[in-house]
């Protein structure tokens, strides 16, 4: 095989060193099947901060016997296409990320050193999102009988841009006829408990910048000037924080969320000439760039300003009576004895782009309280949970 670059052989490399420190562990057993908490671990230990992948894409691929593996790479960010087709039957795919972002302070142990305490396993990447790769991929090694395909779609580029990471590999299974019928996403989705919350959609996110113009003045000569922050102050009770629409069964209110205003030249003898406030707004179907637009435009009408709204994310929901949703559904009370409720709370993931496509795709994952802090953590009991749902999922799917 030729390598295009030490990028390249770097990764293989890692996934090879990976895998004979897997063999080592597993001479002198009768099943040198690994335990889904050792593969967890080794997940842990290999430094995958974006977009690096650590090595992991071909230990996974090595793994999985008996899947076809195809690789997406693209631009320095590894992906992982793996899928196995035993039937006539659908296609169920699990998707994730295997980068991590940077550890940053404040651990008490290596954040790159798997460390288990009072039943939990800590290091970065332990709930966001290793535990979740880890389990789906011990159950689509262990999966048998199914009628159908089972797949894997993995990243090393989530936590950045996400400019090449699971977009690139889709537009790849669109043109080879090769996009499922489902699709979970592992993210850390459970909020007390685990089994007691699944992701069936995700809001939009819409970004808009305000500017505001007015005309610079002396302070002593207030009708002289026309003062963009006095403008702004009979505007704010009506826009800041505002809800944008109702809400229905799986969004809540869409709500304009002012996240910087600012004005002046920082003096006080001059009042301002221009004013820039950004917000946010996390919203559902019900609201649109076009639908803000109006609302601002109503607020500030008589105003000199300029409006750019961008929208970064669609929102998009899979409907509850969907075969994906019903059977994880009955799969996490069959495990957890808990009916989880259907939620759309949080910011964005990739099911975003695999929504895109017209896919069933929802999220399910581990308890959702350490990620991206020190100390990341997620408990043994969670890990092998997430596994039995999973595989109780490819058994009634």
């Amino acid at each position: 095989m030729i390598y295009k670059n030490k990028r390249e052989l770097k990764g293989k490399i890692n996934g090879l060193q990976i895998i004979m420190a897997v063999l080592d562990r597993a001479i002198g057993t009768e099943d040198t099947n690994l335990d889904v908490l050792e593969l967890f671990k080794k997940m842990i230990e290999s430094k995958s901060q974006t977009p690096e992948d650590g090595g992991l894409l071909e230990f996974i691929e090595m793994y999985l016997e008996g899947f076809t593996a195809i690789r997406i790479d693209k631009e320095g960010v590894k992906n992982l296409f793996a899928y196995r087709r035993t039937g006539e039957g659908p296609h169920l795919c699990f998707a994730g990320h295997v980068d991590v972002v940077p550890a940053g302070e404040g651990w008490n142990t290596d954040p790159f050193v798997a460390t288990v305490k009072d039943g939990y396993i800590y290091g970065r990447g332990a709930q966001d999102m290793k535990s979740g790769v880890s389990a789906f991929t011990q159950a689509l090694r262990e999966a048998e009988n199914f009628n159908g395909t089972l797949s894997l779609l993995l990243t090393s580029d989530e936590e950045g841009p996400a400019k090449f990471g699971t977009v690139e590999v889709l537009k790849y299974l669109k043109e080879h006829d090769l996009l499922p019928d489902a699709v979970v996403v592992a993210e850390p989705t459970c909020e007390t408990t685990f089994g007691d919350a699944i992701k069936v959609g995700r809001r939009g996110s819409i970004n808009g910048i305000l500017e505001l113009n007015g005309k610079q003045g002396h302070a002593a000569y207030p009708e002289k000037a026309i003062n963009p922050i006095h403008q702004i102050a009979s505007v704010l009770p009506n826009i800041a924080g505002a809800f944008l629409d109702e809400g229905d069964r799986y969004f809540a209110p869409s709500q304009l969320v002012i996240t910087d205003i600012r004005s002046g030249i920082e003096t006080t003898n001059v009042s301002p000439g221009k004013l820039k406030m950004m917000f946010n707004v996390r919203n559902s179907t019900a609201t649109s760039v076009e639908s803000i637009e109006a609302f601002i435009s109503h607020h500030c009408a008589g105003l000199d300003y300029t409006l750019v709204l961008d929208q970064s994310a669609v929102p998009f929901v899979t409907d509850a009576d969907t075969r994906i949703v019903q059977i994880l559904t009955d799969s996490i009370y069959e495990i957890c004895s808990i009916s989880p409720k259907h939620s759309t709370a949080g910011g964005t993931s990739d099911a975003r782009f695999i929504a895109a496509y017209g896919i069933d795709v929802i999220e399910f994952g581990v308890k959702n309280d350490t990620i991206h802090a020190p100390n990341e953590r997620t408990s043994i009991a969670e890990v092998q949970d997430l596994t039995k749902v999973f595989s109780t999922l490819i058994k009634r799917f």
